[in-house]
């Protein structure tokens, strides 16, 4: 869920049994106005498993799993299992989609995402649940930086990580579900250079807690 105080609304990924983003008012909890996937009317519909071999397909499936609005007023939408990001105006016009790791199987590659604190929100962490990754993005571009993670018991690895979230500072927080049960915390250290000189830099967590 993403509160946006300014309209009083609430933008919800309501995708375990449905297959939509429900914007909800605050204040009546009725629903105003929703969407699935392409911006299209939500349907019933049970599209049976992924293929990454098939076209696109044209409904979410369950669970849509997240649903964040950046600062420029984009609302980015977990569609967990088909592996990919949709993007949508506040009013569900869809505007693009970004594939992720599209041949991951199972539970799908995009489970969460959150901002960077800065003014542009220049990144996007994900939580990429299935490959036990945190993956970082330029948002603009929805260019994979870096990635960090891999699967295990110790601090800095998931095992099914689920959420993801920062801080004002920019720190990274993660759950995991299934066996992992935990919280980690990945504190900001701020952006380190990486090899190639005409790169963006790449904002790299460089210790973890528990």
């Amino acid at each position: 869920m993403f509160i946006d105080p300014k309209a009083n609304e609430a933008y919800v990924a309501d995708g375990y049994l449905n297959h939509r983003v429900a914007v909800i008012d605050l204040d009546s909890g009725k629903i105003k106005r929703m969407w699935g996937a392409y911006g299209k009317p939500p349907t019933d519909e049970v599209l049976g498993r992924y293929n990454p071999s098939d076209p696109p397909a044209q409904q979410f499936r369950n669970p849509v799993h997240c649903a964040e609005m950046s600062v420029d007023g984009l609302v980015y939408v977990c569609d967990r299992p088909n592996d990919r990001v949709q993007v949508f105006t506040k009013e569900g016009k869809f505007v693009t989609e970004h594939f992720i790791h599209k041949d991951t199987l199972a539970d799908g590659s995009v489970w969460d995402i959150a901002f960077s604190k800065d003014p542009q929100q220049q990144f996007i962490y994900m939580a990429d649940g299935a490959n036990e990754h945190v993956r970082i993005f330029e948002r603009k571009s929805m260019t994979e930086l870096t990635h960090f993670g891999y699967g295990g018991r110790q601090p800095g690895m998931f095992l099914g990580v689920h959420s993801i979230a920062t801080d004002s500072k920019g720190n990274i927080y993660t759950t995991e579900t299934y066996t992992g049960k935990r919280l980690q915390k990945f504190v900001n250290k701020g952006l380190a250079a990486i090899t190639k000189p005409s790169a963006a830099p790449t904002p790299w967590p460089a210790k973890t807690g528990n």
